[in-house]
Order: C-alpha cells, then structure tokens, then sequence
C-alpha cells in the first residue's frame, strides 16, 4: 500500500476502517483521472497508476471493481497488471469486461486464464474481436456446448487443423453448432464436406436456407459430392413433413425426450425416427435402416448413449413393431434387463462409430 499512501493521505487509516463508500469513491476518482487523461500520459505515467490501483482496487467492493473493470477493459494503454489482476478474478462482474475487451491482455496471458478458470471466463474471452488458433486449442479442450457454439460464431476466431477436426466432432451431435460451423467462410470445403457428412438432412437443409449466397454454392457443391438425401428412403418412407415437424420443434425449443416419447406412443414413425436422428446426430437413412431391422440392439445403442429413460426406449421397441403387433413380455424383459445392463460408454462408441462410418 507504499506508493498510494504516499498518493493519498488517509488512505490506510480508510482502509483498516473498512470505509468501502469512501474507497469506492477513491477507485472511482482515480479511474476517472485515468480514463480521462490516457492518450496523453506516457508508459511511466500509467506504470504509476498501475501501482496505485493494485494496491487499492483489492480492498474495494465487487461493484465498484466491476465499474473500474468496465472503464479500463476500453483503454488501448490501460494499466496491465491491474488489468491482469482484474481479468483473472473469480467473479465474472469484474473479469467479464477485461476478457471480452481488453488490447491490453496478451496472448500468453488469456491462455493461462483459459486453461484455468470456468466455463463463464471461457464464455467472456470468446466474445473478443479477434482469437488466434493457439487460444481456441485451449478454449475447445475445456469448453461446454455454449462456449463452443459461440467461439464457433466468432468470425475473427481461428482454428488449427486439430480445433476445427474437434469442432466436426462436436457438430455431429449437435445442430446449432453446424449451423454456426456451416457459416464460417474460412472453412476450408474439404471440412465442409467433412461436416455436412456427419449431420442429418434436416439441419443441411437449414444451413443451405440461411447462408450467404457465396457459402450456398460451396455447400451446394459439398451436398453433391456427398450424395445427401431427399428425405425419401430407399424403402419408400417419405420423411419429409417430419423432418418440417421436427425442424420447427427444435427452433422452439422442444424437441427433447419428452417430444420424442410422445411421437413413438402415438406410432409416429418417421416423426420419432427424424427426431431420434437429430437428437443423436445418425443420419437419418442410417437410422431407420438400424431401427427398422430384426434386433432391437440399435434402440438400446441410441437411447443408451444420449440418455434416454426405459419408458422412452420401450415406447420405440413397442413403436418398431407397430400397434398390430403385441410384444412379447419376456422380449421386453430382455430387452430391458440388457439397456440396464449397457454402459453408456460402450454406447457412445458404437454411436460414434455409425457415425464416423455415414462421414466417410
């Protein structure tokens, strides 16, 4: 506390006192000198406020480091070790303005923070211009579905060969991020292609509706090469006004397992199998080619791998032989005693083989 001491008398006996209006207020005058004056200060000038503030900011409240987060994450020659101090704060008031906005956060700092801090910092540093593909490596190794749809949207993101390889990955069992991968104008076609393998017909459908004119052609081209499907199945089905019905369930929201166990107890065929598909990221020719067949293993495969509850799994075995036909007890005994049995992680990799197999 040496040098604002020396800059503010007082300022120790306020301190011990805990007076946090009265240092609110010291934060806040100081800030306000800062912000004002920047552009004409030099590096030694903000070196000074630098140390004055480490000192100072520590003993504040978290709204009065929130609001100085906020007006220094705007300075191109903001205080960099506050500011450094500020961005790696655990709470996300403070951090979030630094980590989104900052020029004064280096490379090698924002990877430190990614590698170490919630899901909620990873959110806040993919919400910047600009992040190399060093950065998103970190970012893709840790981040949840939302951190990855949004470093995904960022058009100023790049990615490493292995970061979008992780990406395509991910798509696979989720439509948003296609959808935000689909768009990105610097994916190379070989990946689109890539990416478009791995994803149901519904979500290609999507992606071509809403992409710019110069990115239709490429994914046009990519739908060719790839040879996808109208919706119509070899056997005859006609998918197409499910695949409507469970588009618009998912762009409100709910298409999840209580949809989808309402489709297969209502003998919906294609409406539970074009759900299933999205939900699973199985193409859906694939899907009702594994469903349709003379063993009820792929159900279990599927349900047990995206989690699905017995009652669901059952309604789809008893959906599969439909209501002219009665089940048999001890068939479904089997079958369930054998989805209990199942782990989810030999599931997952049978899934992931169906659909490593439909990408190539």
């Amino acid at each position: 506390m040496s040098v604002a001491t020396s800059l503010i008398p007082g300022l120790d006996k306020l301190v011990r006192q805990g007076d946090s209006r009265r240092l609110a207020d010291a934060v806040r005058r100081i800030a306000e000198l800062l912000v004002q004056k920047a552009a004409t200060f030099r590096p030694d000038h903000i070196d000074l406020f630098d140390h004055v503030l480490i000192d100072l900011v520590p003993h504040a409240a978290i709204a009065a480091r929130a609001e100085l987060a906020w007006q220094l994450s705007a300075l191109a020659n903001g205080p960099k070790i506050l500011l450094g101090q500020l961005a790696r704060e655990d709470e996300l008031s403070v951090a979030g303005p630094v980590l989104r906005r900052s020029p004064v956060l280096d490379e090698k700092m924002l990877i430190e923070i990614a590698r170490i801090k919630g899901q909620g910092h990873l959110l806040a540093i993919t919400e910047r211009p600009a992040l190399s593909a060093d950065l998103t490596d970190v970012i893709l190794r840790r981040a949840d579905r939302d951190v990855v749809r949004r470093v995904a949207a960022n058009a100023g993101a790049l990615f490493s060969e292995s970061g979008y390889s992780a990406l395509i990955r991910r798509a696979g069992t989720d439509g948003v991020l296609t959808l935000k991968l689909g768009q990105r104008e610097d994916l190379p076609d070989r990946l689109l292609k890539a990416l478009l393998a791995g994803s149901i017909e519904i979500v290609r459908r999507r992606l071509f509706e809403i992409a710019t004119p110069e990115r239709q052609a490429a994914i046009g081209r990519a739908m060719s090469e790839i040879g996808t499907d109208s919706g119509r199945i070899e056997n005859g089905k006609d998918f197409v006004p499910a695949q409507r019905a469970v588009l618009a369930l998912h762009r409100a929201g709910n298409l999840n397992e209580a949809a989808l166990l309402g489709f297969a107890k209502e003998y919906r065929y294609e409406e539970a199998v074009a759900a299933l598909s999205a939900m699973s990221g199985v193409q859906l020719a694939t899907l009702d080619r594994l469903v349709s067949g003379e063993r009820h293993d792929p159900i279990l495969i599927v349900g047990k791998a995206i989690g699905l509850q017995w009652a669901t799994v059952r309604a789809l075995i008893l959906l599969r032989l439909g209501p002219s036909r009665i089940a048999s007890p001890t068939d479904i005994e089997n079958a369930r005693s054998k989805f209990a049995r199942l782990m989810p992680s030999t599931a997952e990799r049978m899934l992931s083989f169906w659909q490593a197999r439909q990408s190539a």
